[in-house]
């Protein structure tokens, strides 16, 4: 079996899964604080991490078989994802340029039982509409782009959301004085805006 021909696709979307998921939200602010205050820090990062493995195969899965039912819909999703991606770096460069806060970290030191934990988390993760378009639709929409590499895409995007939000759990102490820095933010946010322009390029220039 020739590895070298899933090698880009996984690139892609490791790449992918990272810069969208890395963005500043109500998931990994949640994430966050469950890592800093040590609590249900394995099952919560778990529960992220397989929601979005399911999201990933449904958009991955789904979206190439309607997008062949529907010539259309290919390059309308590829245009308007691109647009989204760049209304998403613009909101992140303004955000980079004009925010002075920092992540509040702070929050209830006491212990919180698993299942209201685990609810919590899986409220924030499944309510928010964003994560459908991030995972379904994006996903889906730039996995159209790797014929026969489709299931390496997904694997680098599922790779790079277990990555994440452990990485994000159990580094939550370690990373406590740089969150707590609003440059640290403004810095991420710029580098996200970057990431989403060159996404949106190549979405565009890729049809």
């Amino acid at each position: 079996m020739d590895f070298s021909a899933y090698l880009s696709p996984y690139l892609a979307g490791l790449g992918m899964g990272l810069s969208l998921i890395v963005a500043i939200g109500a998931q990994n602010a949640f994430v966050l604080r469950q890592g800093l205050k040590g609590g249900h820090v394995f099952a919560v990062c778990l529960t992220c991490a397989l929601s979005d493995v399911a999201l990933i195969v449904l958009g991955v899965s789904s979206f190439s078989r309607i997008a062949a039912g529907l010539p259309w819909l290919d390059p309308v999703m590829r245009f308007g994802g691109a647009a989204f991606l760049g209304f998403y770096g613009l909101r992140n460069l303004m955000s980079a340029l004009k925010s002075h806060g920092a992540l509040d970290v702070a929050g209830d030191n006491g212990a919180t039982p698993l299942m209201p934990t685990l609810i919590a988390c899986l409220a924030i993760t499944w309510l928010n509409p964003h994560v459908y378009l991030d995972t379904v639709v994006l996903l889906g929409t730039i996995s159209t782009q790797y014929p026969g590499g489709e299931a390496a895409f997904a694997l680098g995007a599922m790779t790079s959301s277990f990555a994440f939000f452990f990485s994000l759990g159990y580094g939550a102490a370690r990373l406590r004085p740089i969150f707590a820095q609003p440059t640290a933010w403004r810095l991420l946010e710029g580098a996200i805006a970057a990431i989403m322009w060159a996404i949106a390029g190549s979405l565009v220039l890729g049809g």
